[in-house]
């Protein structure tokens, strides 16, 4: 009889992780190599700029970006410093608050996307190849839309 730690399920999980940490690590790293964003301030305003009006509520920024909400605010906080994000507040709900990319971002974002899409080609699309690459993105997104379907809603805020 096969132990339970040597489930396939635990396995794949445990490469899942490996892998994440490994890539996520290299990309980071060129990241840094050719540009002075963090690769998390690359993915907030990464995100910002590709949503409807370059704007998202703070809310939905910090799941889209497995954030606390916390952990934006802080994040928020260094890139409005830095004239990349400002917040506004939200039309539909006094409550909330939107982050909006603003120009000066945009640009910043647009000289950090050349070296980041080489790390990309280096570190992942290269290996896997474009179908390993149409799988991997499908597999994933399927993955993350299961998982968010069984979790539960986040408790209301002010942000």
């Amino acid at each position: 009889m096969q132990p339970q730690w040597d489930d396939e399920r635990i396995t794949a999980f445990g490469m899942l992780l490996e892998a994440y940490a490994a890539v996520v690590g290299n990309v980071s790293r060129d990241l840094g190599a050719t540009s002075d964003l963090p690769l998390s301030s690359f993915g907030i305003l990464l995100r910002l700029a590709r949503s409807p009006g370059r704007r998202l509520r703070m809310t939905e920024l910090a799941t889209q970006a497995a954030l606390s909400t916390s952990g934006l605010t802080r994040l928020v906080d260094r890139l409005e410093r830095l004239g990349c994000i400002r917040r506004e507040p939200c039309a539909s709900d006094r409550r909330a608050s939107l982050a909006v990319l603003t120009d000066q971002g945009a640009q910043v974002l647009a000289e950090a996307v050349p070296g980041h899409l080489e790390s990309l080609e280096r570190n992942m699309a290269g290996p896997l190849g474009p179908e390993g690459l149409r799988q991997l993105t499908a597999t994933l997104e399927g993955l993350r839309d299961d998982a968010r379907s069984r979790r539960p809603p986040p408790l209301a805020s002010g942000s």
